[in-house]
């Protein structure tokens, strides 16, 4: 098993913003983890941190008990794919798919060839002549056909359509079951992972806000829905996320332990966006 990514009293500024703010955190265990936050909350600053992108000044970074810096060896396994490009405007579907492959032995090809068929992508064309949609998909194909023990996708869904979100997010469940690693997906489209991620990480103004198995974090809290009346009567006093109407029906998003429900009341898991919304206005 893997030791993971650790970071101990990492504390990142940039001029009088402190983008990390001496945050400790562990990745590993072969998961998916959802890092979540709002913009600027230190997201990506975090990710530059654990490829040595950036320097922070205060704490240490390793990876299976190494320190990342200026380190290569270890740095090999991990493999970063951010919203960015860094290739020439020139470069073809193919050369960066050769590229990859160079940089990371265990690239399959065959299957790198097999997702650009099924995201229907040109591997003749050039990058700057694709859209940002099927600029992203190139990224995700080189992430999902190398090995590295650790995948890190800072927004991996950037500008693609609803049915390519759709297939991603299969391709990478196919692709954690056959090659079980430690997945951390960055973004802000919380709906999207809430039933793929594992372990929610969520930070604010760069400190670390939570850090919970998936299932724990959906039992802080409950979704109770029926008649308006009832669902306002049984939510007086309790501590109340957020609340929809429609017509003569509620549903109301609730933190705490249910108790018993009153006949015609129903219950659902907590709703991982509306605490995720909650916890980061606080």
């Amino acid at each position: 098993m893997n030791s993971g990514i650790e970071l101990k009293d990492v504390t990142m500024r940039f001029e009088e913003t402190t983008a990390l703010d001496n945050i400790s955190l562990r990745l590993g265990d072969e998961r998916i983890y959802g890092l979540l936050g709002r913009n600027g909350a230190g997201k990506t600053t975090l990710l530059g941190c654990v490829t040595n992108r950036l320097f922070p000044q205060q704490g240490s970074v390793t990876i299976d008990g190494e320190a990342v810096r200026e380190n290569d060896r270890v740095l090999s396994r991990v493999y970063s794919m951010g919203e960015k490009n860094y290739c020439p405007e020139g470069t073809s579907v193919r050369q960066l798919l050769n590229w990859t492959r160079d940089f990371y032995p265990g690239f399959d090809m065959e299957y790198a060839h097999t997702l650009a068929r099924d995201f229907g992508l040109d591997t003749k064309k050039k990058l700057k002549e694709l859209s940002t949609g099927y600029l992203t998909i190139i990224k995700l194909i080189c992430a999902l056909a190398n090995r590295a023990p650790y995948l890190l996708l800072d927004e991996p869904v950037l500008g693609l359509d609803a049915n390519h979100r759709e297939l991603f997010y299969k391709k990478l469940l196919e692709n954690y079951a056959e090659y079980p690693r430690t997945i951390v997906i960055s973004t802000h489209l919380i709906e999207e992972v809430a039933d793929i991620v594992e372990q929610v990480v969520i930070i604010k103004e760069g400190r670390l806000l939570l850090d919970k198995p998936t299932e724990e974090v959906k039992r802080m809290g409950v979704q109770v829905s029926g008649r308006a009346a009832d669902v306002e009567a049984w939510c007086r006093g309790r501590d109340v996320l957020s609340e929809e109407t429609l017509g003569g029906l509620k549903t109301a998003c609730v933190l705490g332990e249910v108790g018993e429900l009153p006949d015609g009341l129903e219950v659902q898991p907590l709703d991982l966006q509306k605490l995720f919304v909650r916890l980061t206005n606080a």
